[in-house]
């Protein structure tokens, strides 16, 4: 499984590579992830293996800070959130614990997973919270996203 991985990361090198940045420029050796920067969204990619009594699965994450909960009107925010979560195919929307952080997001385990999957997957979840943060901003922050 360990090759396969490597193998993964070597797809996300690629795409990162057809986009026009390089590898020095988005991955963060430290935190084992790239990067970068899709017209308002911000772009985080990782693989995130998850240990189970008997096995290993791997996990293709990709991540883009949307917005922020805002402090009041949560009731119609959420409802919001929801909403897209149902609407809108090959993205979801999640708060990671503790945080009032709206992260646009997308992951599958990287079982089988292709070069041509992989770079619909990253490039379907960059147009969706380069979409995302200012729809969102819009009704919910006076036109602030994240």
């Amino acid at each position: 499984m360990e090759n396969f991985k490597q193998q993964v990361e070597l797809m996300v090198d690629t795409y990162v590579k057809e986009i026009g940045l390089t590898k020095e420029q988005t991955y963060n050796k430290e935190k084992k992830a790239w990067y970068w920067v899709k017209g308002s969204a911000r772009i985080e990619v990782f693989i995130q293996e998850i240990n189970f009594d008997t096995h290993v699965r791997s996990y293709l994450r990709i991540f883009s800070p949307i917005i922020k909960v805002p402090e009041d009107n949560q009731l119609a925010f959420f409802k919001k959130l929801l909403e897209i979560n149902d609407s809108k195919l090959g993205v979801k929307l999640s708060l990671l614990p503790g945080s009032n952080q709206v992260y646009a997001t997308f992951e599958r385990d990287i079982k089988g997973i292709d070069y041509e999957e992989l770079a619909i997957c990253i490039a379907d979840l960059e147009w969706w919270a380069d979409e995302l943060d200012d729809e969102l901003a819009a009704e919910f922050s006076g036109g602030q996203p994240k």
